[in-house]
């Protein structure tokens, strides 16, 4: 009988300690990967729902440091040196810690990023960078505590929060051209026609030396010259066209259209043909 019980036991303990019930976080976790321009920035955090609370001001007070979310700290990483309202901040994890007013927000970069909530000791040589930002009115309510990366360019965006019908933004920049002009460098020593057609492309689309970028583009069409691509041509017959050389700039878009058409590409047998009707050439 003894053993029997014993059993029992075992059994009943075994189970209490191997089920286990899945419900939903009552704060799910994010993870947002974004590139901003050539920089990787991962952003982590848990979302709090407003549930019929006031949040700032109540939930959240007024002019006390919060952890921006829930459970663990907010975090966020930069692959890549960046610039936040001329602070500079070095890549790496950052924890992102708030202080709410009812007109602006300190927003901190603080290097200790592990654990949960606020530090019970808030060491002032841990703070990366603090920035001031507005606060804006929200025209409907955000139930969920949100984060968001909006405005991406080449080299900037802003992380935005938003929460009840709160609304700040943070704009930091990344070191792109920076990098693309260094990389450029050290590639010219000895570069493919790939090599060539990007950087062509970049100081292209970015208004740079355009004789530089004419040097590039013809130097790169001719490495391909024995296997000729319309991508190529393409892009020579918009920087010669820049560049003042119409002429030969309707000759590179003419054997890019064959090309494309041949390929079958209608998207670039469309903005060749547009192009040509602009230079008078159709």
């Amino acid at each position: 009988m003894k053993k029997i019980i014993l059993s029992l036991f075992v059994a009943a303990v075994s189970f209490s300690t191997n089920a286990q019930i899945k419900t939903p976080a009552p704060s799910p976790f994010q993870k947002i990967e974004q590139k901003v321009g050539l920089t990787d920035v991962t952003l982590e955090y848990s979302r709090p729902g407003v549930k019929g609370r006031t949040i700032f001001g109540d939930l959240v007070p007024f002019d006390k440091i919060w952890r921006t979310g829930a459970n663990a700290r907010t975090k966020i990483t930069f692959s890549s040196d960046v610039s936040i309202d001329g602070h500079k901040l070095k890549k790496g994890t950052y924890a992102i810690f708030t202080k709410p007013a009812k007109k602006s927000w300190d927003v901190y970069f603080y290097t200790d990023y592990k654990g949960g909530g606020a530090p019970q000791k808030w060491d002032e040589t841990k703070v990366a960078a603090q920035i001031k930002v507005t606060v804006e009115s929200m025209p409907m309510k955000i139930e969920t505590f949100t984060m968001t990366f909006d405005d991406v360019t080449n080299n900037s965006a802003i992380l935005g929060i938003l929460w009840e019908n709160t609304y700040v933004g943070l704009k930091f920049e990344t070191p792109t051209d920076t990098m693309v002009s260094e990389s450029i460098k050290k590639i010219m020593s000895g570069p493919s026609a790939n090599d060539m057609y990007g950087a062509a492309s970049y100081y292209y689309a970015t208004g740079k030396d355009i004789k530089k970028a004419k040097e590039w583009i013809d130097k790169a069409v001719a490495m391909t010259s024995g296997k000729p691509r319309f991508w190529y041509l393409r892009q020579q017959s918009l920087i010669h066209a820049k560049a003042g050389n119409k002429k030969s700039a309707i000759t590179a878009a003419k054997q890019s259209l064959a090309l494309a058409e041949k390929a079958g590409n209608i998207g670039f047998v469309k903005m060749n043909k547009a192009s040509l009707k602009e230079w008078g050439a159709l």
